[in-house]
């Protein structure tokens, strides 16, 4: 890996109060990051921050208000002129059936992973631009490749992604902007316990799969690798990656394998 990468650079994780945003956070310290670090619970980036070494910039962020983005924006751009790389990790993933999840968990689900996720990327990438310099990497899922059981809203969400990044990568390369989707299967965060259910309320439950999913620190290092290389897609699991390749050359028998896993 080129350890000097990210040295002195400006980086800016979302999601950065745990699981992988945070194994990004204390790698890209260790390289000499200068860190930016946003999620909704401050408590939880102090504690981050100290993992550091305490020099990164807190700057808390709820991704699924509009009016906190363009605050968290304000706050960066004042003591950054620009950006080098934005991790856009910040999400919230689901558990409940289809038909019996009211309306509001859904849209809560594309304003947290889609709606708050662009509009942070809208204000950053307009520096970048305007730099002709910077990274782009969204954390999406093997999700936004295909649907699952329990998680209609949040496989939406993530498939709406790649549409969107997709689009944007081509008409901002030209400016030497990279955009990378980071596709994550199983890892072993709390990610399932803060999914919610049909009314909207935290699970509170880990599921078997999370729990034998690979490290947070496994998956990050993977991510900076995968950005050293400019990756397009880094995709990054155990079992579940053959899944892309089935699909793309086997969709029917993909079907079929795809139905007898657990949901869980």
């Amino acid at each position: 890996m080129n350890e000097n990468l990210y040295h002195q650079k400006t980086v800016w994780i979302t999601g950065a109060s745990s699981g992988i945003g945070e194994a990004l956070a204390v790698l890209l310290a260790k390289r000499g990051a200068k860190l930016i670090l946003s999620a909704r619970r401050q408590e939880e980036l102090e504690r981050v921050n100290m993992r550091c070494g305490g020099q990164a910039m807190i700057v808390p962020l709820d991704l699924g208000d509009s009016h906190s983005i363009q605050k968290a924006a304000a706050t960066v751009f004042a003591s950054h002129s620009s950006i080098d790389f934005l991790f856009n990790n910040g999400g919230i993933s689901q558990r409940s059936i289809c038909l019996e999840t009211d309306i509001s968990v859904d849209r809560q689900i594309m304003e947290i992973n889609f709606f708050g996720n662009i509009q942070l990327t809208k204000l950053v990438g307009t520096r970048m631009v305007a730099a002709k310099s910077g990274h782009i990497i969204v954390t999406s899922s093997l999700l936004g490749k295909w649907g699952f059981y329990l998680r209609s809203g949040y496989a939406a969400s993530k498939h709406a992604l790649h549409g969107f990044y997709e689009s944007l990568r081509m008409e901002v390369e030209k400016d030497g902007i990279f955009v990378s989707m980071v596709l994550p299967g199983f890892t072993n965060t709390e990610i399932s316990k803060h999914a919610l259910d049909s009314a909207g309320k935290p699970t509170n439950e880990m599921d078997h799969n999370q729990a034998g999913g690979l490290s947070p620190e496994e998956v990050a290092e993977k991510i900076l690798l995968g950005v050293e290389k400019k990756k397009f897609e880094i995709a990054i699991g155990g079992r579940e990656m053959k899944g892309l390749l089935v699909k793309r050359l086997f969709p029917g028998l993909f079907e079929k394998i795809v139905r007898k896993q657990s949901a869980k």
